[in-house]
């Protein structure tokens, strides 16, 4: 569990309404490891797409890399308002993820390379459903900020869903790459 700052009011009201600050803080670092480490992980498998297939897998799993990114940019002021913070060991927060290494397989064809992106987008779907029902009723900023990143990863595994199985998914390009269309509202980066 990563060190903690005094209390604030913040943390008090939802300590109030009932819900382990320290527990959320908890699923929240974990949340932002995970992100990250995506982040990271969705950068290598992007390079590995390759071919006419390859490109246009390319083009999706970019948006999701970037808006990966911008959820971890989301999740850290709510972890510090809440009086946590990050691990300064960046191996020790990489393995504390709350999903597996997006890894590259060995066989780095673009349908495998699917499959590890869309196991990851499932993952993602369950922490933040999880956090919102851990939240509901109790804390509605953490609430709307979750909320608001599972809307996207459930996008985002529609979308390999699709690439993968040909199966609908309502993905329609994004304005421009990594914009996070619910998140955007808390974006703190430019």
């Amino acid at each position: 569990m990563p060190e903690k700052y005094s209390t604030n009011i913040g943390r008090q009201v939802v300590e109030k309404a009932g819900l382990d600050v320290d527990a959320l803080i908890d699923k929240l670092v974990k949340a932002a490891a995970a992100e990250l480490t995506t982040y990271y992980y969705y950068t290598i498998l992007r390079m590995h797409c390759t071919g006419l297939e390859g490109e246009t897998v390319k083009e999706v799993a970019e948006d999701a890399r970037l808006e990966d990114r911008l959820h971890f940019e989301t999740l850290v002021p709510r972890i510090y308002e809440l009086g946590g913070k990050l691990p300064k060991d960046m191996k020790d927060f990489h393995d504390m993820a709350a999903c597996s290494e997006a890894y590259l397989p060995k066989d780095h064809s673009v349908k495998a390379i699917l499959k590890v992106l869309l196991e990851a987008e499932r993952c993602a779907v369950g922490v933040y459903t999880d956090i919102c029902k851990m939240t509901f009723g109790k804390d509605p900023r953490t609430y709307d900020l979750a909320l608001a990143i599972l809307h996207e990863e459930v996008e985002h595994e529609a979308w390999f869903q699709e690439l993968l199985e040909g199966r609908p998914s309502g993905h329609f390009r994004r304005r421009t790459p990594g914009e996070g269309p619910y998140t955007q509202k808390f974006r703190h980066i430019e």
